[in-house]
């Protein structure tokens, strides 16, 4: 006898009240501290997280004005992203990733934060940015000062250039009194820097700061190439050459005459400055362009969604959070309880349910009342206690099947092996082939379980291509017809025209063949086995008709059962493994199709394929089959 254990009503109305309540109060006292309490850690915020974009930007700005590419930069971005508490992702303008901080924390925001490119730097982001200025008043591109590229002195000259600078600090302290330190610029030129004094028209040590300005080799190269560079530029809009310096300064070459041209002297200039500074600017970016990384889309998000800053709430705010949040926890504490002692009982009652039956108990039940959640809860745990308790009848069915079909092979086998060690029996060439025969049968049982296992696991993989069942159906009569000579069977084929299909061969003709090999199996002496196939409307038919014994009304439906035979004692001599028939209609449901069988008995049955012409859903599974079936013929160990 089931135990069962009645379930309450109006649980789902119960739930939605309490969820009302509490969602009431909480959103009105969120919303009356909310506006005396967030505006100020707003502010703070905003300015925390304005400094740390900042931050973000000024790294990974220095990161491309120093490297040719992205590579290698998640050692930066990482521990840049750890100290701000942020999400950092870099991507190319068409969207393809380059590095992320937290690569499985969902996708980016859909607005970017910025563009990093070393040489268009964003002077809202850094803005300690400020364009040189030429010496015609002409000003050049926003390029970060770290970007050195070919600039960059190799050591010789660095070690050259400090031992001047160092002379000239020591001309500077000794004879001016004037302190003085040498400072690096990012290409490795030193400078010198004198705090709270202007050297620009000093007289001071001329010769020992003149010898520090001089150019390198590296640097005259670099220059050179800029300077082709930029006159190449003015050439193409018909304006006389310059010549660029170091700090990207730059002074007019003798150019032609302007005469017949009606624009003043400082229109010409003017428009004179603004095509070198163009030209200098585009100049400079050709020129750095292989020795940064491309520029790359930002995104800056908070993973975790929290605040990344804090803020303190005065004693009075404190105190109203407090009272206010302590009466929404004794609201929600008093109605959840309430809720929650009608909430327990039914979960009680399906708990106990679900351990009796972990414990063996099949019959659990429990009793169902309303028509709530819990309820729809119990009905399925109903459903599937009863389902579970079929498939277990049905499993304890298979196993015993299964060891009923390997034991008497097995059981020969050893028989003989141990009346041959006993001396009882000889090895010859009859008793090798009896032991032979045993362990074939064994493994075509063996191989038709392993056959049902991968259709029962969807890896049953279909090679489909046209059939022309004419030829298919021929190649398995011809397979079958020595074992139909040797038991007195004729077989006969019977096609209208050539009906194709699309299938799997190597299956079909397994199908058919089992067909077949069960019709000849249960036909006497003296009977025929016909196969046909023909084409109704989008479907092709094919049956496998003989003249045998026939099938019971009563055991006709389970023809299709695993190691089910109509003959009760089981007997090899009128039946298979009781499989094969289980094998065709697996085979038939993989070609979306179907399989059936009628009959009358002591005149024969009919089984009956209907298969579409086209493909219907592709293979099935996930498998492969690799020609599963292919060269051991079909299988035949039928069930009729």
């Amino acid at each position: 006898m089931s135990s069962e254990v009645p379930l309450r009503r109006s649980l789902l109305l119960r739930l939605l009240a309490l969820a009302v309540l509490i969602a009431v109060g909480s959103i009105a006292a969120t919303a009356w501290l909310a506006v005396r309490t967030t505006t100020g850690a707003i502010r703070q915020e905003q300015g925390q997280a304005l400094a740390d974009d900042a931050r973000i930007y000024d790294t990974l700005l220095a990161y491309a004005a120093t490297h040719p590419g992205w590579d290698g930069v998640e050692e930066t971005l990482r521990p840049l992203a750890q100290s701000v508490d942020r999400r950092i992702a870099l991507t190319t303008d068409a969207g393809v990733p380059i590095a992320d901080s937290a690569p499985g924390a969902g996708p980016l925001p859909t607005t970017s934060s910025a563009t990093v490119d070393a040489l268009a730097v964003d002077s809202t982001l850094r803005p300690g940015t400020t364009p040189a200025t030429g010496a015609d008043g002409g000003t050049t591109s926003r390029i970060d000062p770290r970007t050195t590229g070919p600039y960059l002195l190799p050591a010789e000259e660095r070690t050259a250039l400090r031992s001047r600078a160092a002379e000239a600090v020591r001309c500077l302290r000794g004879r001016a009194q004037i302190e003085a330190v040498v400072v690096d610029g990012p290409t490795g030129r030193p400078r010198i820097e004198t705090p709270g004094t202007d050297l620009t028209d000093s007289a001071l040590c001329t010769q020992q700061r003149a010898d520090l300005a001089t150019r390198t080799a590296t640097e005259g190269k670099a220059l050179a190439q800029l300077n082709a560079l930029v006159n190449t530029c003015l050439a193409r809009r018909h304006l006389p050459a310059v010549r660029v310096d170091l700090n990207w300064t730059w002074t007019r070459q003798p150019a032609a005459s302007t005469a017949g041209d009606s624009r003043s002297a400082a229109e010409v200039d003017q428009q004179h400055n603004l095509a070198v500074s163009a030209c200098v600017g585009t100049s400079r970016r050709e020129q750095l362009l292989p020795y940064v990384a491309p520029a790359a889309t930002l995104f800056v998000s908070n993973p975790g969604g929290n605040p990344s800053t804090t803020f303190d709430l005065s004693r009075a705010n404190q105190a109203r959070i407090v009272a206010v949040a302590g009466l929404v926890l004794l609201v929600a504490v008093g109605c959840t309880v309430l809720a929650g002692i009608g909430l327990t009982r039914p979960l009680h009652a399906l708990t106990g349910a679900a351990q009796r039956m972990r414990d063996g108990d099949g019959s659990a039940r429990v009793r169902v009342t309303g028509r709530d959640e819990i309820a729809r809860l119990a009905e399925a745990f109903n459903d599937m206690a009863e389902r579970r308790e079929r498939l277990e009848q049905l499993r304890r069915a298979m196993v015993s099947d299964i060891a009923h079909e390997m034991r008497t092979p097995v059981s020969n086998i050893r028989g003989w092996l141990e009346a041959v060690e006993d001396g009882v029996a000889a090895p010859d060439r009859r008793l090798i082939s009896s032991l032979l025969e045993e362990a074939t049968l064994l493994q075509h049982v063996i191989t038709d379980l392993q056959d049902l296992a991968q259709a029962d696991a969807g890896a049953l993989r279909l090679h489909r291509e046209q059939v022309y069942l004419a030829d298919l159906l021929a190649q398995v009569a011809e397979a079958y017809r020595v074992q139909a000579d040797r038991a007195g069977v004729a077989i006969l084929l019977h096609t209208e025209a050539d009906p194709q299909v699309d299938a799997d061969p190597v299956r079909l003709r397994q199908a058919v063949g089992n067909l077949v090999a069960n019709g000849v199996r249960h036909t006497p002496p003296g009977g025929r086995v016909t196969i046909s196939a023909d084409q109704a409307d989008a479907e092709v038919v094919i049956t496998v008709t003989d003249t045998g014994s026939g099938i019971s009304a009563d055991d006709l439906p389970r023809v299709f059962d695993r190691f089910w035979r109509a003959e009760k004692s089981r007997s090899r001599q009128t039946g298979g493994s009781g499989l094969g028939l289980a094998i065709v209609r697996k085979l038939a449901e993989a070609h979306h199709g179907t399989v059936n069988a009628t009959s009358t008995p002591t005149r024969g049955s009919t089984f009956t394929i209907r298969l579409p012409t086209t493909e219907a859903g592709g293979s099935t599974g996930a498998g492969s089959s690799t020609g599963a079936g292919g060269e051991r013929g079909a299988l035949v160990d039928g069930a009729d």
